[in-house]
């Protein structure tokens, strides 16, 4: 296992007022896996997320990440290998940075390269995510929303990371770009040996991204499992309840799904 969390937990504290938005939660994920993590807003899904990014020191329990310890105080080594996509391609990009100088600036923070190397790689990684590399003089304002999510991902490759957490990365998106980005995360995934942990609210698209899905409640995992076991064969109360409240797919998103399934989008 990559990524193993024991015993986790999470609470706020403003004044006299504690909140627990985590309790309990061991959980692991296997090297090169998609694991979806579901849940309700205010389940706990995305304070999840920041304890594995390190945003958050959790509040009791620990997190392992390649068989060393996840501290509040992360090795240069650490921090590059765990990297995020945000929800909102929009907000995630500095609009005042072109494109080169957003997909560069974590070569620069790491010292990545020689300086003289470093916009030649950053039309590589503008290409592996299939953007024209003539693309980086622009301003994010100037780009489409799938665009700006590809250089969103495209920085978080520059660190050459070993765990993304993909942060509801497509919600923004109408059905077909969103049908591309899959697409794209899963082939980099495959090739890249990149191991995923996809936090989102949409039940309807676990299938199509993830073999595992780990379902959250008021702070709680309530159930884990493979995602054909899930949505077959669901144990917990509340996740009977999530699926049940899947709306029926258009015609868009089951052709989105199926050209997921054939490898064509």
């Amino acid at each position: 296992m990559i990524l193993q969390m024991r015993d986790l937990g999470k609470t706020f504290e403003t004044g006299q007022l504690r909140v627990t938005a985590l309790s309990g939660v061991t959980l692991d994920v296997a090297a090169g896996e998609c694991l979806a993590v579901v849940g309700e807003s205010g389940s706990g899904k995305s304070t999840l997320g920041n304890l594995i990014l390190g945003l958050f020191a959790p509040t009791t329990g620990h997190i392992v990440f390649d068989g060393s310890p996840l501290l509040a105080t992360r090795s240069l080594e650490q921090r590059r290998a765990i990297q995020l996509v945000q929800q909102n391609p929009a907000s995630a990009l500095n609009p005042r940075r072109s494109v080169q100088a957003s997909v560069r600036l974590p070569l620069d923070v790491h010292a990545i390269g020689r300086a003289s190397e470093r916009a030649a790689m950053v039309r590589a990684l503008l290409a592996d995510v299939g953007l024209d590399p003539a693309l980086a003089a622009r301003a994010p304002a100037a780009l489409s929303g799938g665009q700006r999510q590809r250089v969103a991902i495209a920085r978080a490759l520059a660190c050459n990371p070993r765990l993304i957490v993909l942060d509801e990365p497509t919600s923004a998106l109408d059905v077909l770009v969103q049908a591309q980005v899959l697409r794209l995360l899963d082939d980099l995934r495959r090739t890249r040996g990149l191991t995923y942990v996809f936090i989102t609210h949409d039940l309807a698209l676990v299938r199509a991204v993830a073999a595992r899905v780990a379902v959250f409640h008021k702070g709680r995992l309530v159930e884990e499992g493979t995602t054909d076991a899930i949505f077959t064969d669901p144990r917990d109360t509340y996740t009977r309840g999530l699926i049940a409240a899947v709306p029926v797919i258009t015609e868009e998103e089951k052709e989105m799904r199926d050209r997921l399934a054939r490898g064509a989008a």
